[in-house]
């Protein structure tokens, strides 16, 4: 088994893999949003990898702002990530206006322990209303009733 201080990380680039994150779990931090997804074995990224994404809209300033948003959500999850995130997951840090370029730095870091340890202590989810489950029981087409 894996060490976390040996696991590696990846940035995500596929637009897909966002989507994916986006539906799963999500923690609320003062200086971001966290969304984090645990992959499946079919999945053909290595099993002992981390992946990590950032998001940073329009609604965060010009691109001057929108950078300096991602660089210091890029530097908490270097630091961060090593140490509490596990492999076999996908993280995304989504910027916040008003809050992810202006909050202290240590605070941001307290906040990613803080989701990480929240994410990863919440049950599994038992059902999206957005997705249905894959595995469920097929249903029959409705039945057209007219003559």
């Amino acid at each position: 088994m894996t060490t976390k201080a040996s696991a590696r990380i990846e940035v995500l680039a596929r637009r897909p893999d966002f989507l994916r994150a986006a539906q799963a779990r999500r923690q609320g931090a003062p200086g971001f949003l966290l969304q984090a997804r645990q992959r499946r074995g079919d999945e053909p990224v290595p099993a002992e990898m981390i992946r990590i994404g950032y998001t940073c809209s329009k609604k965060l300033g010009n691109a001057v702002a929108r950078n300096r948003a991602k660089r210091r959500l890029r530097e908490i999850a270097r630091a961060v990530l090593p140490l509490a995130g596990r492999p076999g997951w996908d993280y995304v840090l989504v910027g916040r206006p008003g809050a992810t370029a202006d909050r202290l730095f240590a605070d941001l870091l307290a906040d990613l322990t803080r989701a990480l340890t929240q994410i990863h202590a919440a049950p599994a989810p038992r059902g999206n209303a957005r997705s249905p489950d894959p595995g469920g029981p097929l249903r029959e087409p409705p039945k057209d009733h007219r003559r």
